[in-house]
Order: C-alpha cells, then structure tokens, then sequence
C-alpha cells in the first residue's frame, strides 16, 4: 500500500485535478475517488451510470477490478474517468 498522485479528466468537468489514490485501489475506488472532486461540484450526477477508469493517452478503459499496481501507471499520468451505461 502506497500513496499514488494521478490526475483526473473527470468527464464533463474543465478542470484537471491532483488526486491521491492507493496502489491497492481498484479502478472503481480510483473512480469514486475522482468523482469526489468533480461531481455536484462542476458536474452534474448521471444516476443509472456507472464510472469507469479510461487510460488518457492510449484509450484503454481499464477493468473495474484492476488495481493500480496492476494496470502500469506512473505517478501523475492522467486518468480520464467517463459515466457509461452498465
């Protein structure tokens, strides 16, 4: 377990945010995490969607069980998270 910095390109939000995940979270922890910080704040809720966790620069939408660890990241690299129908 340990502190990870990534940025989030919440979806529908115009700002970028600094947000401190864990190596051990799941990409849906990463998710709710980000969502924190940009839902009923500049974005509105999307209720019956779900959040998944979208590599920004090569497009791959990670598993929802993934963690951190797992999926390859560097520390700041940037995270797009998207509302998708389940």
């Amino acid at each position: 377990m340990a502190l990870f910095p990534i940025h989030s390109n919440f979806e529908c939000d115009f700002v970028i945010q600094l947000v401190p995940v864990d190596t051990e979270d799941s990409m849906d922890q990463v998710a709710e995490k980000c969502a924190y910080h940009s839902v009923n704040r500049r974005v509105h809720p999307q209720p019956g969607k779900i959040l998944r966790v979208r590599h920004h620069e090569n497009g791959i939408i990670f598993p929802r069980d993934m963690k951190v660890e797992e999926a390859g990241l560097r520390p700041t690299e940037t995270l797009d998270i998207l509302f998708m129908d389940e």
